[in-house]
Parts: C-alpha cells; structure tokens; sequence
C-alpha cells in the first residue's frame, strides 16, 4: 500500500491557517468556477475537441484557471478549487 507524501512545511503552515480560520469564522469557498471559466471563452483547441470538459484547461490553458482563482481572491474568497468537475482525473479520460 502507497503512502502518502509527505507535506511540505509551506503546505502546513497554510493548512493550520485555514483551520484556524475554520474555528473563528466561516469560510467562504468558491462560486460558479465552470461558469467562470466558460465565460473566459476558451476555444475548442483549448478543450482538446471535447468541448465544455473544464478539467482539460487545467494542463492547456492554465492562465484562464489561474485568471478565474485570482478573481475570486481578488473579492475575498478564502479558497478556491478546481479540477473537480467531473470528480475524477480527467472527464475525458
């Protein structure tokens, strides 16, 4: 059985800082990240063919990924994710 990697200090600092936010308020997530990044009109190059299959912007266009993220940091939100759509590697996969 595999283990688990293990985290890097940066990677624990900022998971003891979400859950001390976690303890002292709520937490805002995300909104609408598929309509986000449809709304940055990606091609269908960008989506390999298979059109509206959001994870594939991950590897080709993450400037729209990270456009979208910096948005939403940019209005207060505390965290964001992505690549989450079709709950797995790849939809398309």
């Amino acid at each position: 059985m595999a283990s688990l990697p293990t985290p890097s200090a940066d990677s624990r600092i900022r998971v003891a800082a979400l859950r001390e936010a976690l303890a002292r308020r709520v937490v805002v997530a995300d909104g609408a990240m598929g309509t986000m990044l449809q709304a940055q009109d990606p091609s269908l190059e960008d989506f390999q063919n298979l059109e509206g299959c959001n994870e594939i912007l991950n590897v080709t266009r993450p400037d729209i990924v990270r456009a979208v993220h910096e948005a939403y940091f940019a209005v207060g939100v505390d965290c964001v994710e992505t690549n989450t759509f079709g709950s797995n590697h790849s939809a398309a996969g």
